[in-house]
């Protein structure tokens, strides 16, 4: 999933965490809703401002970084 259109980081917002859509919701909070047991959809009920596709390129942008800090390490 390409989410360079839907991930954005603005260092003047959330001290530059990467957020959605330049939203003030962070990958990094997704990413704890669904850890926490959250599913898709209790998170798109209670932010409505919210898609599937903005979720799924949270967990795309985590699996890229993810992937680069393996290479990195090596």
């Amino acid at each position: 999933m390409d989410y360079q259109h839907i991930i954005t980081i603005d260092p003047g917002k959330r001290s530059g965490k990467p957020c959605i859509r330049g939203m003030r919701i962070t990958v990094y909070d997704i990413l704890e809703y669904l850890a926490g047991g959250m599913t898709e959809t209790e998170i798109l009920e209670d932010f409505s401002e919210l898609t599937s596709e903005d979720i799924k390129a949270c967990l795309a942008f985590a699996a890229d970084r993810e992937k680069k800090l393996f290479v990195a390490s090596l």
